[in-house]
């Protein structure tokens, strides 16, 4: 049975899994971060901190990584924001969110340069903007995907009353393979693999991005305010650890997918896996100095397109929400 990304053994979540440091290093010796996920089960978007630690680049920091996979997506803000993780690997709206609630996170570092969220169809069969009106959509029930939807819709001077929307449960891939619905919402390194190692088809894609939706950053490197005041230099040292993961991850893409399904083979999918980090590769673009650097245009464009959609009624200043100030050697 071929597994998508949110079909990986639920059990794995709520579980925490400690990236122990290499043989030969006394505990004594390093810091432990917690550092909670995103996605309540193991995630190929994880790779880089995986290898990482395995390669030792944490422990050369004076740091090991306690990685917790929430038991809801919800959880992770939770965790970081009441101090029970000190990192959390987000999305960018799962921060702004917590800050409209007055949550002590703060966004340090980007994962990925752009937004690379649409719809997607089955292989073959493209759809325009306009030819969405009437269609049946497979969705998640959250704020930002309508938000992008109605974004993409307004393009072709429609709202989401023209089209007809399926909630997925934990999963848009299948609604799509079994023809419960006409196109799906997603992205490419998540549904768009799915489909490929589910579906053996390459999905048509529609870019929002081409359709009124700001090309900026999905996923996010957070942490805990008052942990970040306390011990920068930690933070400092967790982001350099994280920076030269993401390169090696990048340069040795298989070993990297092997140290993944040594720390969770029992949540482990190959296919899925190793199509999914060939996948994300490409969204950190040439990788350069600026690899993390999280840039004030794209908050601003961001935050101005979810005021204007009344996602966000008052957002506040784009540096509220992101710093830079930890990406210092």
């Amino acid at each position: 049975m071929n597994l998508t990304r949110r079909m990986l053994l639920a059990a794995a979540a709520a579980i925490s899994f400690s990236i122990s440091a290499p043989l030969g290093a006394s505990a004594q010796e390093l810091t432990k971060l917690t550092f909670v996920q995103e996605w309540p089960t193991p995630d190929g978007f994880w790779i880089p901190w995986i290898i990482g630690s395995k390669k030792g680049f944490y422990k050369e920091e004076g740091l090991e990584l306690d990685i917790v996979v929430p038991p809801t997506v919800a959880d992770t803000m939770k965790f970081l924001g009441t101090g029970r993780a000190q990192v959390a690997f987000t999305t960018v709206m799962d921060v702004i969110f917590a800050r409209s609630e007055e949550a002590p996170v703060t966004a340090i570092g980007r994962y990925g340069l752009g937004n690379n969220w649409g719809i997607l169809g089955a292989e073959g069969k493209p759809l325009t903007v306009a030819e969405l009106k009437g269609k049946r959509i497979g969705i998640y029930n959250d704020a930002w995907t309508k938000a992008q939807l109605s974004m993409m819709l307004a393009d072709a001077n429609l709202t989401l009353n023209d089209i007809e929307t399926v909630a997925a449960t934990d999963d848009t891939v299948p609604l799509l393979l079994q023809n419960r619905v006409d196109a799906i919402t997603g992205i490419t390194n998540a549904e768009g693999t799915g489909m490929k190692t589910s579906g053996n088809q390459t999905a048509s894609f529609l870019p929002a991005i081409a359709h009124g939706v700001p090309n900026t950053p999905i996923f996010m490197l957070a942490g805990n305010d008052a942990w970040l005041k306390e011990h920068p230099d930690q933070a400092k040292a967790f982001l350099r650890a994280t920076a030269k993961s993401i390169v090696y991850a990048a340069e040795h893409p298989q070993e990297s997918v092997n140290a993944f399904k040594e720390k969770y083979g029992k949540a482990y999918d190959e296919a899925f896996i190793t199509q999914q980090w060939t996948d994300t590769v490409p969204q950190f673009g040439k990788i350069g100095d600026d690899l993390l650097v999280n840039q004030e245009a794209d908050w601003t464009k961001l935050l101005d397109a979810l005021k204007k959609f009344d996602v966000v009624k008052a957002p506040q200043a784009p540096s509220t929400y992101f710093s830079n100030a930890y990406l210092g050697k």
